[in-house]
């Protein structure tokens, strides 16, 4: 990767990667049974939280929180959506 790359472009590579995993692990994990090894490797996985922030003013209130779960197929997924985007950008 080029060093001029922005920072927008590495986390929209970041969370389209994330994305694309993420989706790709869980229809794994729903077409292979419950007590595979094969099953758990792709669908377990660390997530990642922040929040939940709550703050209440006297006209409204707001919750603001992020959640994210990352697993192998994530992992995978931002290394094919990187590749993509370097092939076309």
């Amino acid at each position: 990767m080029p060093a001029k790359r922005r920072v927008g472009l590495v986390a929209l590579i970041f969370f389209l990667g994330v994305i694309l995993g993420s989706v790709v692990g869980e229809l794994i994990g729903m077409l292979l049974p419950e007590e595979n090894v094969i099953r758990q490797l792709f669908v377990t996985g660390t997530e990642l939280e922040v929040g939940p922030f709550h703050c209440s003013l006297i006209v409204f209130s707001f919750t603001i929180g992020f959640s994210m779960k990352v697993n192998l197929v994530s992992v995978l997924g931002i290394v094919v959506v990187a590749f993509l985007l370097r092939m076309y950008c």
